[in-house]
């Protein structure tokens, strides 16, 4: 015999949702009290990553501007140990005109030598400037780092105090998500968000939606009371629910947000 579908009314749909809402909007207010602080701490992780880069490549400059110049202190000795050697041999020449040519040679080697002595010194100019900004560059991820540290104390401390009553409240949001079908729970999850305040189902103020300025007709009013069908606002895009339905929802879900 096959399973009957027990039929859920479109009341006991909204009230479902409410008070999903009601968990849900704790949790945003939990969240909330930690304002800004996990954005500055992953904008502070992000900016040390990137000084940090920075800090590697030029440290990676400076090693090769170094290999460059012992590059060229290798170049200099050969270049002083072949003058040395022609030196000796123009002690022992049979004519002017190997002792020109060696003369030569000894003068192409100082013009090598004079070369990399330039070179080394526009090398070390480089690295003594690559120095100055790597040590103002690791001073400053010094300062950030400390800075970071305080931040994720602070951090810390804030979700250290709510984080049992976090930990139960997703909990409880999971549980309470589960008694909802799945298109209807998309679509709340979808206008929640959309929403700036995570407000997807609203009681009515003043004959407005909450956080809405535009009113709602007294005809429309009166449908959204009868909890025959879920009724969304045209202008915020939120589900309705009456104010009877808010206050007797509230106060049943008072206990069970309790903690």
């Amino acid at each position: 015999m096959a399973k009957k579908t027990v039929e859920i009314s479109v009341e006991d749909k909204l009230r479902a949702l409410y008070d999903l809402q009601i968990i849900d909007s704790r949790l945003d207010e939990i969240r909330n009290t930690r304002g800004e602080l996990p954005i500055e701490v992953e904008d502070l992780e992000i900016e040390i990553e990137g000084l940090e880069k920075r800090a590697e490549k030029f440290q990676s400059e400076i090693k090769e501007q170094n290999d460059e110049i012992a590059t060229k202190n290798e170049v200099i000795n050969h270049a002083k140990s072949l003058i040395e050697k022609y030196k000796t041999q123009q002690d022992n020449v049979r004519n002017n005109k190997e002792f020109e040519a060696l003369g030569k040679e000894i003068e192409f080697q100082d013009l090598e030598i004079q070369l990399a002595e330039k070179k080394i010194r526009e090398f070390g100019a480089k690295i003594e400037h690559k120095n100055e900004t790597l040590s103002e560059l690791n001073s400053k991820i010094d300062d950030l780092k400390n800075h970071l540290k305080f931040k994720k104390e602070e951090l810390d401390n804030l979700v250290a105090e709510t984080q049992k009553e976090e930990e139960y409240l997703v909990k409880k949001s999971g549980e309470f998500a589960k008694n909802i079908d799945e298109r209807l729970l998309g679509s709340y999850q979808r206008i929640r968000t959309n929403s700036p305040n995570g407000l997807a189902v609203v009681g009515l103020e003043r004959g407005a939606p909450k956080g809405s300025f535009f009113t709602i007709p007294p005809q429309k009013q009166m449908e959204i009371a009868q909890r025959k069908k879920i009724i969304i606002d045209e202008h915020s895009g939120k589900i309705l629910v009456d104010d009877d339905l808010v206050n007797e929802e509230t106060e049943k879900m008072a206990d069970v947000i309790k903690f």
